[in-house]
């Protein structure tokens, strides 16, 4: 099989399984659980592996740069999405993606030139727009809700995913500062707040963002590691390190959830 195939399906069924476990585990467990599962830099390690494998290893080191101010823009994506759901899905769709591609547009010239002055963009973003959520919009976390899953609805959502994402991964390799904005497209927060919209409305959905939005140091996490152990590794054992320390942040987050969720 050729290496384009394997870009394409790779990400495709990465995306298909991650969305699909996202919902479910959200619906089973409540929106903490779920909210959190669902920033684990699943389709973002397939997409700087593609990365390595099609560029090189410093190529994939210097694309992390712009990943933690990316995520910042992908977490007010998630603000004015969860805040206009109530207007209407459309509404809500429209103006979260406008903004992100306004302010991808601005990042993509901005003279951000380390990780640092990123991660510390990053920061002001989360903290800022976290109080927010919670002190004014004051956003309630949900508990489970009861679906009956069927074969149909399952391959809806896989589906969906997949191609948003695989799309995504596919404009990766570029330039270094497009393949960073691309990596964390919000291809997974979109398509898992467009089926919990459908499925469960807006309440829900706001609540799953908002726990989304505690999960993202996950992904700084996985992105600042492989900045530094990519061009140190080989790319077997800079992925494993790196997910493995996502991981200890996932758990850290799990641990102090019931406190600030």
């Amino acid at each position: 099989m050729s290496p384009l195939i394997w870009q394409i399906i790779t990400p495709l069924l990465t995306a298909s399984l991650v969305v699909i476990l996202i919902t479910i585990v959200a619906e089973r467990y409540g929106t903490k659980v779920g909210g959190i599962f669902g920033t684990l830099p699943s389709t973002m390690a397939v997409a700087y592996i593609f990365i390595s494998l099609n560029q090189d290893a410093n190529f994939a080191s210097s694309a992390t740069v712009i990943v933690p101010a990316t995520m910042g823009i992908n977490i007010l994506f998630l603000l004015i999405f969860v805040s206009v759901i109530s207007y209407g899905f459309l509404q809500a769709l429209v103006a979260s993606l406008s903004f992100w591609g306004l302010c991808s547009i601005a990042l993509y010239f901005s003279p951000i030139d380390n990780i640092f002055s990123s991660c510390l963009i990053y920061t002001v973003l989360m903290v800022s727009t976290f109080v927010f959520i919670e002190k004014y919009k004051k956003i309630k976390s949900q508990g489970k809700v009861s679906i009956v899953y069927t074969p149909k609805k399952i391959l809806f959502r896989g589906l969906f995913a997949g191609i948003m994402v695989t799309v995504a991964v596919m404009m990766t390799n570029i330039n270094e500062i497009l393949s960073g904005i691309f990596s964390v497209f919000p291809s997974i927060f979109l398509s898992t707040m467009i089926i919990c919209v459908i499925e469960h409305g807006p309440q829900f959905t706001t609540a799953l963002g908002k726990s989304m939005i505690f999960g993202t140091p996950t992904v700084i996490s996985y992105a600042i590691s492989i900045h530094f152990l990519y061009p140190l590794l080989p790319l077997f054992w800079g992925t494993v390190i790196a997910y493995g320390i996502s991981l200890v942040v996932v758990g850290i987050l799990f641990q102090i959830k019931e406190k600030i969720l």
